[in-house]
């Protein structure tokens, strides 16, 4: 039986993607993708994310050999729910709000694997929910969903950049998509806004001058004290680049899929909630959610780095106390 690019395309909606986009894999002698990531690790801007290195990030068909098409696939995780203002209240980034987005992507990407090999002994199928060394950006761009912008993020006409991706990998030779043209034009609002300099330069992170990377991956006891005086109340990622986007501030539409919604706590709660979270609270909290990978120690951690110094010893002499 021969599937085609537009079934796949339409089972692919009908399973509630938002966005979907087939690329090649073709022999490309020189990758302008791989090049730019050798030169990005040379420098040394994915700090200690030593995952970055991963040689099967140069080479999709080191992932699965047997690929000859990226099935590129995006969901819109935006709601228009809006932080309080006040110094007091922790920042968490949008994106880990509400459901672990590793599992709801993965559940339709699965889903969309099964179906498709159900429809020919030999076809052969593997995903990616953010679980791989795969240049997800990079596919994506290549697929038509959107480019890759100034601040690093892929940006899509239709939701702008608030757009989790994953790829379905198989050795069916599909009709590709168009690549997607670039259109950050003379626009450096990111770049302008970013308190830590993060961006060095238009399409490159500095993933070391990044407060995302540094609340959600730094493992270290304490923070830089290059970066604690910009937190801004960042406790967990940062929208700062996204949110003075102009595409998001135009395109920005709420999500149809419920598991997105925010869960309780993780827009209104205060730096104080975090500066003595422990095991048990830190459980309760963040079930099934994105924000485990940020630990008990962590948040400890990143709520102190934006309190005043007399309120975190306060809070540290409780906690320690508690203990």
């Amino acid at each position: 039986m021969t599937v085609t690019s537009e079934q796949i395309k339409q089972k692919a909606i009908d399973l509630g993607f938002h966005l979907v986009g087939i690329a090649a894999i073709a022999e490309v002698e020189p990758d302008s993708a791989v090049e730019h990531l050798k030169t990005w690790l040379d420098l040394g801007y994915q700090a200690n994310m030593q995952w970055m290195n991963n040689p099967k990030r140069f080479d999709v068909r080191a992932c699965f050999p047997e690929a000859r098409s990226v099935i590129s696939v995006a969901l819109n995780y935006y709601t228009p729910h809006q932080r309080p203002n006040g110094k007091e209240y922790a920042k968490i980034a949008r994106y880990a709000w509400g459901r672990d987005y590793h599992k709801v992507l993965g559940k339709r990407l699965k889903a969309l694997g099964q179906w498709l090999e159900e429809q020919d002994a030999t076809i052969k199928t593997r995903y990616y929910a953010d679980t791989g060394p795969l240049q997800d950006k990079v596919w994506a761009q290549r697929s038509g969903l959107g480019w890759i912008g100034k601040n690093g993020n892929l940006i899509t006409r239709q939701y702008g950049s608030w757009v989790f991706l994953g790829e379905l990998l198989t050795n069916l030779s599909l009709t590709p998509d168009q690549p997607h043209a670039e259109h950050c034009g003379t626009c450096t609002r990111c770049l302008d806004a970013c308190p830590t300099n993060a961006i060095a330069q238009p399409f490159v992170i500095n993933s070391d001058r990044c407060i995302a990377y540094h609340t959600i991956e730094n493992r270290a006891e304490t923070l830089p004290q290059e970066i604690t005086p910009h937190l801004e109340g960042w406790v967990a990622g940062c929208d700062i680049c996204q949110d003075v986007c102009p595409w998001n501030q135009r395109f920005a539409e709420g999500t149809d899929i419920a598991d997105f919604q925010p869960y309780d706590g993780n827009i209104d709660s205060k730096l104080t909630d975090f500066a003595t979270i422990t095991e048990t609270e830190w459980e309760r909290r963040f079930p099934a959610s994105a924000l485990r990978r940020i630990k008990p120690m962590m948040w400890r951690r990143n709520a102190h780095a934006n309190l005043d110094t007399d309120t975190s010893k306060n809070l540290n002499y409780l906690y320690n106390s508690d203990d």
